[in-house]
């Protein structure tokens, strides 16, 4: 047998064994590092050389991320009327910049056309520094939860295009109760008090473990963290992405695609309505909302690393107490009231205004939305290929190659105007900007007042 398989295999044969229990990480640790087939272990280097070379290149590739956004997009976010069910206010867009050709004017030119001349506004959104990757969270979760800070990245995008800081909370065993949260943060602190005589003691425990901090691939207490912490508030909740189950949109790199420049911005998924979805995970199309919680603690907490999980802490939950009393709580989470929606999850005509009104037509007609997303939820609980790779060049952009997306999930559209930024990667900041990519990517021809009108549609789901 050659020496690199040799090396390899007893790289394999190392991480199984720490994860069994049978070898300690201290002894792993006396006997040198180990290569591994999943990449490097970072056991020859501290905590300080790691942090020093991830400082030393911060300040560079957040000028080239920054400079990103600014050429695609005008950052300067405006809102409308519109409220979250938390009371922020809806952005409005398109915030896409155009360079070198109107609306109108992409409307009437070919896929090929627009691949060219590079002028689809739409392309794949890069990691803020996509050859480190990692959790990301966004500064209004940060504030309240410093322990999430990150030394060597900043979250990127606007917090006006982003959900409430504390979403409402609805349950489906209590509707009458309107929002449970009331503009308060769900933590592992005031989550008894709160829900203690509205869900019974198995959901409670569930909801428990979805606010308890396990490690991961960035915070934990090995040398090659990134965070500055060392003081036992290490590591993240299921909460602290999905927070009070909904989103706060924070993002980090598909686990399963290599190599690295080909792995997927993944925008974080609210979990409302998860009792009526039938797939999880943009494109792994996992059945139950069991196995990707399972999955999550595997395997996305530490970017798919066997190895690398073994070594960080990985916590394994029991499958048939732990994860199940999880899931519990998370099929308890509900949609958001739609007070125009009638029992079938259409408009009622005399709530809905005329542009409303057209606009329904528009989404079950002409925009073709209702192929894919039906009433009443707004799903079809498929997976679906755009091929939006038709409208772009496969080329490498800060360190993500601008590929094929594949076939993604259908995400629930009821409440969807409390999930800005849209489309699994988060390229998309308001509804119009949405509109305005499938207007492209289907080939929709629509004028700009059938657009209006189609987000002014999506905006009472």
């Amino acid at each position: 047998m050659s020496m690199p398989r040799i090396i390899r295999r007893t790289g394999l044969l190392a991480g199984a064994l720490v994860a069994s229990g049978l070898l300690s990480l201290a002894l792993l640790a006396q006997q040198g590092p180990v290569a591994s087939s999943y990449g490097p272990t970072n056991q020859t280097q501290t905590f300080a050389q790691i942090k020093a070379e991830r400082l030393a290149v911060k300040a560079e590739r957040a000028k080239a991320h920054t400079d990103l956004l600014n050429s695609r997009y005008d950052l300067a976010i405006k809102t409308g009327p519109n409220k979250m069910s938390g009371g922020k206010a809806v952005p409005v867009g398109p915030t896409a910049k155009l360079a070198g050709a109107t609306w109108d004017q992409l409307d009437k030119m070919t896929p090929a056309q627009i691949k060219e001349k590079g002028l689809f506004p739409y392309k794949p959104l890069p990691f803020p520094d996509h050859a480190e990757g990692g959790m990301l969270f966004p500064e209004m979760t940060i504030k309240p939860l410093p322990r999430l800070v990150r030394f060597d990245l900043d979250f990127d995008l606007p917090e006006a295009v982003l959900p409430d800081a504390a979403p409402a909370i609805y349950l489906t065993t209590r509707p009458d109760l309107g929002d449970v949260a009331k503009g308060r943060l769900i933590t592992l602190s005031n989550y008894y008090e709160i829900f203690n005589g509205i869900l019974n003691p198995k959901q409670l425990e569930g909801l428990r473990l979805l606010l308890t901090q396990f490690p991961q691939q960035q915070f934990n207490a090995t040398e090659d963290r990134r965070t500055d912490r060392n003081d036992g508030m290490l590591g993240v909740t299921c909460f602290d992405c999905h927070v009070n189950g909904h989103t706060n949109r924070a993002t980090h790199l598909v686990g399963d695609i290599r190599p690295q420049e080909f792995r997927h911005r993944i925008n974080t998924p609210s979990l409302r309505g998860v009792n009526i979805q039938r797939l999880f995970g943009s494109q792994r199309a996992l059945k139950t909302v069991e196995d990707f919680t399972e999955f999550e603690q595997r395997a996305a907490y530490f970017d798919g690393d066997i190895c690398m999980a073994a070594k960080k802490g990985i916590n394994v939950l029991e499958r048939g107490s732990q994860v199940h009393f999880m899931a519990e709580f998370m099929a308890l989470l509900d949609f958001p009231p739609a007070s125009k929606l009638n029992i079938y999850g259409e408009l009622d005509p005399a709530k809905a205004t005329p542009s409303e009104l057209r606009g329904e037509a528009l989404f079950n007609g002409k925009a073709q939305c209702g192929r894919c997303h039906p009433a009443p939820y707004y799903t079809d609980n498929s997976m679906h290929n755009l091929q939006a790779e038709r409208f772009y060049k496969q080329e490498l952009v800060n360190g993500m190659m601008m590929a094929h997306d594949g076939p993604i999930k259908t995400f629930p559209l009821r409440g969807t105007k409390d999930s800005p930024p849209y489309l699994h990667d988060g390229r998309c900041f308001t509804l119009e900007d949405t509109v305005e990519y499938f207007n492209l990517v289907q080939q929709l021809h629509l004028t700009a007042q059938e657009k209006q009108e189609l987000a002014s549609f999506m905006r009472c789901l």
